[in-house]
């Protein structure tokens, strides 16, 4: 059944009569975005520090934004994540994220490096993959400047973001560098045509409808063929062996679910440790709207407990990371 929160807001947002992104222009779309997630967020939490960056790329600067966790000295090496944000390649940007980033910061008790990679349709696929495998890049490259870990990176995203680390994960592994740690999947895309059955059972009424789906993609892609190349369609990678472990979370009432379901399944196939959970009851896109939704904030502390065992150390919760020696992650897809 639809949770009871989730079934508030989707009645909340039904009366509120604001207008549907899809209706809207790509910068408007962005500002409506920004002040309805706004409203929806839970106050940030404190963090140890934050540092805006400028990283170079290939097609100019891409903005960053490197959170380090509550309770951490300046000296520490932490480990990373490497967070690229949801919103369809078309709306969303660090600071419609800076709750989720500080608190995945706080709950594993590591870095997290935030990219304000380039959206569309100003900048088609795939500038975005471009700009996300070129960040992942720096960062690691320049460990010694973030005071990070070079050993110990890892990529995540949620919703387009989640599909962006997954590219990232498979461009880099074939590249040869950097080595990753983890990969953190938040309801990705992972084949974006979204021919599924959860797509059309849930196509209308569960906020990320077939019309915002149809809007988000025709900005995104440059023409029906791109989904035919992995970067934007991952789920038909031809090799998704020798991956970092995963933890894929989707949510029950999301067009999302299926495909995303479908991924965790290769991945296990190809041997990849893979973690896979459901969140029952929730809509796409929950996760950044912690200020209404619990399942939001028991998400976030899940996603945090496994980056923590995945870095090989204890998280805020825990002892405030004291180094321990790393643990196995699950290794089934349940």
């Amino acid at each position: 059944m639809l949770d009871p929160q989730a079934k508030a807001l989707l009645e909340r947002v039904a009366t509120a009569g604001r207008p549907a992104l899809h209706t809207l222009s790509p910068p408007d779309a962005r500002e409506e975005y920004r002040r309805s997630r706004k409203a929806l967020q839970s106050d940030p939490p404190e963090v140890a520090a934050v540092e805006n960056l400028s990283i170079p790329g290939p097609h100019g600067p891409i903005g960053a934004r490197v959170y380090r966790a509550r309770g951490t000295q300046p000296p520490e090496l932490l480990p990373v994540l490497v967070y690229f944000h949801g919103g369809g390649y078309t709306v969303g940007d660090l600071d419609t994220h800076d709750v989720v980033c500080r608190t995945l910061a706080n709950e594993a008790r590591c870095a997290v490096a935030s990219i304000d990679y380039r959206l569309a349709p100003e900048y088609k696929f795939p500038v975005a993959v471009d700009d996300c495998v070129a960040a992942t890049r720096w960062v690691a490259a320049h460990a010694g400047k973030l005071r990070i870990d070079a050993d110990r990176v890892a990529v995540g995203g949620d919703s387009a973001g989640g599909n962006l680390a997954t590219v990232t994960a498979l461009i880099v592994r074939d590249q040869g560098h950097p080595k990753l740690t983890y990969q953190l999947l938040i309801y990705p895309g992972t084949h974006p045509p979204h021919r599924t059955v959860s797509a059309e059972r849930l196509a209308k009424g569960y906020l990320l409808t077939r019309e915002l789906i149809n809007y988000f993609r025709s900005n995104y892609v440059r023409g029906p063929e791109d989904f035919n190349d992995w970067r934007c369609s991952p789920l038909i990678a031809p090799d998704v062996s020798r991956l970092p472990p995963a933890l894929i979370l989707t949510a029950s009432y999301d067009p999302l679910v299926d495909e995303g379901k479908a991924y965790a399944d290769r991945l296990a196939a190809a041997g990849v440790p893979v973690t896979y959970k459901c969140y029952e009851g929730m809509v796409h896109g929950f996760v950044i709207m912690g200020g209404v939704l619990d399942a939001a904030n028991a998400a976030l502390t899940e996603c945090g407990a496994a980056l923590a065992q995945a870095f090989g150390r204890t998280g805020i919760h825990s002892n405030l990371g004291i180094p321990r020696q790393a643990t196995d992650v699950d290794v089934r897809a349940e």
